[in-house]
């Protein structure tokens, strides 16, 4: 079988729609200010050390606050924080200073820590790799927390969905 490059960035956008991602809001905090926003390109790197990627628009007025800030959280959501993902990708009018005025945030680490995300990953930008429209963050972790129970928030086919935990498939012999 031949495998089809798409040379359209529509198909590509529309191939890669149907690649779940877990909804994840990336915080920071230092001298450049403080800011969110939401983001589904997230996964591990590697485990020695502890890195995570995690992929920002280069033409989004925050990229420049998470590069020059260096510290940031990866804050993993609930089903229940829909919500909020909608406002930290500016779908609502919801100030950025409005939104982490609500008690729904500690500080830790120097970054705006999410208290009931499912999983917090804070750390640092190690490095910073541009890509097309986006930079790649590699960020060395020196904090994880997981908060056990909860459904988590995805993002499939242009919309939320919610992943509960299930049954383990059995392995389909070949």
């Amino acid at each position: 079988m031949t495998a089809q490059v798409p040379t359209d960035p529509r198909e590509f956008r529309e191939a890669m729609a149907h690649l779940p991602a877990a909804v994840n809001i990336l915080t920071t905090d230092g001298p450049s200010g403080r800011c969110g926003i939401t983001v589904s390109a997230v996964c591990s790197v590697t485990d020695s050390p502890p890195t995570v990627l995690a992929c920002v628009n280069r033409s989004s007025a925050m990229h420049d606050v998470f590069s020059s800030n260096g510290r940031v959280c990866v804050n993993v959501l609930g089903v229940e924080q829909q919500e909020l993902a909608l406002h930290f990708a500016g779908a609502t009018q919801v100030p950025m200073a409005e939104r982490f005025a609500w008690d729904i945030w500690d500080h830790d680490h120097d970054v705006p820590v999410l208290r009931d995300a499912l999983v917090t990953v804070i750390g640092t930008v190690r490095e910073r790799k541009p890509m097309g429209s986006h930079s790649v963050l590699f960020i060395e972790t020196e904090r994880v927390r997981t908060r056990t129970g909860g459904q988590s928030l995805v993002y499939f086919n242009r919309g939320f969905h919610r992943v509960a935990p299930a049954a383990p498939i059995s392995p389909v012999a070949c």
